[in-house]
């Protein structure tokens, strides 16, 4: 009996981790943009000067990550 708690306790848990949202999913507001880049772009910056500063001393530019800009507002009643 104590093991098949234990299995339904460990199967629990598993699923409870696969279904979690992994960290690197995070949509970051600013997109590294140009030739190299396409577009959207490398979308891994939290602020403008974070990206500014990557993009010095290239041709790329920085820009809003279009899956922040355009993300569905949720409905509130």
């Amino acid at each position: 009996m104590q093991n098949l708690l234990g299995v339904a306790l460990l199967t629990a848990f598993i699923l409870t981790i696969a279904a979690a949202s992994p960290a690197s999913a995070r949509d970051y507001r600013y997109c590294l943009q140009g030739k190299q880049w396409g577009y959207p772009g490398n979308c891994q910056f939290s602020t403008y000067r974070q990206c500014m500063a990557t993009a010095s001393g290239t041709d790329a530019y920085c820009g809003i990550n279009p899956r922040v800009a355009f993300r569905e507002r949720g409905f509130y009643r």
